[in-house]
C-alpha cells in the first residue's frame, strides 16, 4: 500500500515546484483569471527534467495557456449557463485554466483529469489562486464515457494523431449519454470538423515560442449527436 504521509509530501513538493517555477498573472484574452505561468519555455524543461532525474519528458503543458484551453475558458466565462449549477469534467486539463472558468461560472462541481501530476499540482494551485473549488485527479479516464459529468470541456486535445484516436470516442461516449461536450481547437490537424458545430472563433494570443506566431484563430466546438 502506498505510504500516504509520502504521497502528500510528493503533492506538497509538486505545488512547491509549480510555484517556484512560475509567476502568477492574468491569462491574456481571459484576464478574469490569474495562472501560475513559465516565462521561459526552455528553463523550465530543463528544470522539470532536472527534479525528475528524467530526459526527452514531453513539454510543461500545464505550465502555459494553450489556445484550444483559452478559447473554451473565454466562451464559459461569456456563456455562463453552460456549465452554471452542472457537473463539469475539464479533460487533459493542464493548467486548470478551464476547470477555473468553470468553477467561477457557478458549476455544481469540477472534476479536472490529467495524466501529468504536475498538470494536477498546477490545477490546484492555479484554482485556490482564483479561489474556487476544483477537484483534481491523475488519472487516464479516456476508455470510460465521461459520467457522471453533464457537460465535458476540452481544450486543444487534437494535436497528435495516436491521443486523437482515443479522445474522440470519449467524447463519443459522453455524447452519446447526453453530456454535453465542447472543445476548443486552434486548427490542429486531427479535429474531424464534420463532427462538431461551431459555435465561436477567437483571434487567441500565444507563446510564440511554442507555437511560431502571435495569434491563433481558434474556434470553439460543441459534439454533434450521433
Amino acid at each position: 500500500m502506498p505510504n500516504e504521509s509520502r504521497l502528500l509530501l510528493d503533492a506538497a513538493e509538486l505545488a512547491a515546484f509549480v510555484r517556484e517555477r512560475t509567476r502568477r498573472g492574468p491569462v491574456p484574452f481571459v484576464p478574469e483569471i490569474e495562472l501560475h505561468m513559465a516565462e521561459e519555455v526552455l528553463e523550465l524543461w530543463e528544470a522539470l527534467e532536472a527534479a525528475r532525474g528524467e530526459v526527452g519528458l514531453p513539454p510543461p503543458f500545464w505550465a502555459f495557456p494553450w489556445a484550444g484551453g483559452v478559447a473554451v475558458a473565454r466562451y464559459v466565462l461569456d456563456h455562463p449557463e453552460t456549465v452554471a449549477g452542472r457537473r463539469v469534467l475539464d479533460l487533459a486539463a493542464g493548467s486548470g485554466l478551464v476547470a477555473v472558468a468553470a468553477a467561477l461560472c457557478g458549476a455544481s462541481s469540477v472534476l479536472a483529469i490529467d495524466i501529468d501530476p504536475y498538470a494536477i499540482a498546477a490545477t490546484e494551485v492555479n484554482a485556490a489562486a482564483n479561489g474556487v473549488r476544483v477537484e483534481a485527479l491523475a488519472q487516464d479516464v479516456l476508455d470510460g464515457d465521461g459520467g457522471p459529468a453533464e457537460v465535458v470541456l476540452a481544450g486543444d486535445v487534437f494535436y497528435e494523431r495516436t491521443m486523437a484516436a482515443r479522445f474522440l470516442p470519449f467524447l463519443e461516449r459522453a455524447r452519446a449519454r447526453g453530456a454535453e461536450v465542447v472543445v476548443g481547437d486552434p486548427g490542429r490537424a486531427y479535429l474531424p470538423r464534420e463532427r462538431f458545430t461551431s459555435v465561436a472563433a477567437y483571434q487567441v494570443p500565444v507563446v510564440a515560442d511554442l507555437e511560431d506566431t502571435a495569434l491563433k484563430t481558434t474556434t470553439v466546438w460543441r459534439l454533434d449527436p450521433r
